[in-house]
């Protein structure tokens, strides 16, 4: 045989030898990344649909429903079942974009508790639970430059807020939540994508905080007017979530202790105690229902579906 022959058998059999390495290789290291995908997104995008998602709803409520009588029983704490199962509605829906959760609750609760003062804490310390997990998710995406200009502003005005839902009836509380409720739900639905053709800098972004301030001491929801703000500058989500979701947070842990040492020294209420940490629990597990809604619904389906709602909401505070 040739030695040109042995040459060109040799080259076939080493580029054999190679491919059956390399799916070897591939065999072995592919379906392993393949796997660890796989997992991940099984973790982040839950597979339940339909009727899975709809007896799973039921079981959590049940399931909150045997809590309160746990409660009732072992530490003699009576705990409202239908107040647990407002904040594990309003979760739920909140969760899907990371705000709106007391605008949603608080048009529940003011027909379920008395006084809003106890309605806006319950609401505050519910979403404080809710904006920790969702705060910590983002957390490489917070811009703490941005941010700080906006809390300056709220910090500045939430005394204001404050004073106000210390002082307002609980009928003009209700009036004045429902006008503003159908105003914030009709803008987002009905705005069109636009940004700001003139940069007002640090004072827009300062009075946008202002007015959260506000809206946060009275009706704890400090985040519509930033939320608002951002997308008018033109950011992306990114941007958006990683100023907004940490100024709800700080704002609404700076209202509770707020609320917590004026009460102490008010007039007109008795001290708040600590028992609205109780229904924290309804708070996560509608966190979590709401992150499954999200794997299964497109942004402008959600979208339209909360607005309504907010809408619909602000419209039964009137009746």
């Amino acid at each position: 045989m040739a030695q040109s022959d042995l040459n060109w058998e040799q080259a076939i059999l080493e580029r054999a030898g190679q491919q059956r390495a390399d799916h070897h290789c591939g065999s072995l290291i592919q379906p392993r990344g393949a796997r660890q995908a796989r997992s991940v997104r099984s973790r982040l995008q839950p597979q339940d649909t339909g009727l899975n998602g709809i007896l799973l709803v039921g079981v959590g409520a049940m399931g909150l429903i045997l809590y309160a009588e746990l409660m009732d029983f072992a530490f003699g704490m009576s705990i409202s079942v239908y107040v647990l199962l407002a904040i594990l509605l309003a979760a739920t829906l909140s969760s899907v974009a990371g705000f709106a959760f007391s605008a949603i609750c608080g048009a529940l609760l003011v027909h379920l508790m008395n006084g809003p003062l106890q309605i806006v804490e319950l609401m505050v310390v519910c979403s404080i639970a809710i904006q920790t997990l969702s705060v910590w998710a983002i957390r490489d995406a917070v811009e703490w430059k941005s941010l700080s200009t906006f809390l300056i502003g709220g910090i500045l005005s939430l005394p204001i807020g404050v004073y106000l839902l210390w002082h307002v009836k609980p009928r003009s509380f209700a009036l004045l939540m429902g006008v503003f409720l159908i105003s914030y739900g009709a803008i987002m639905l009905f705005r069109k994508p636009t940004t700001l053709r003139r940069n007002f800098g640090r004072v827009g972004d300062m009075l946008s905080g202002l007015v959260g301030g506000i809206t946060g001491g009275f009706a704890g929801f400090p985040g519509a007017f930033v939320t608002i703000w951002c997308g008018l500058k033109g950011w992306d989500k990114k941007q958006q979530r990683g100023v907004f979701q940490p100024f709800i947070l700080i704002m609404q842990v700076l209202t509770l202790a707020v609320i917590k040492a004026t009460s102490a020294h008010s007039h007109h209420h008795e001290p708040l105690g600590y028992g609205e940490f109780a229904y924290v629990p309804a708070a996560l597990m509608g966190t979590w229902f709401g992150l499954g809604i999200f794997g299964r619904l497109s942004d402008r389906q959600f979208a339209i579906a909360v607005n309504l709602l907010l809408i619909t909401s602000g419209i039964g505070l009137f009746l």
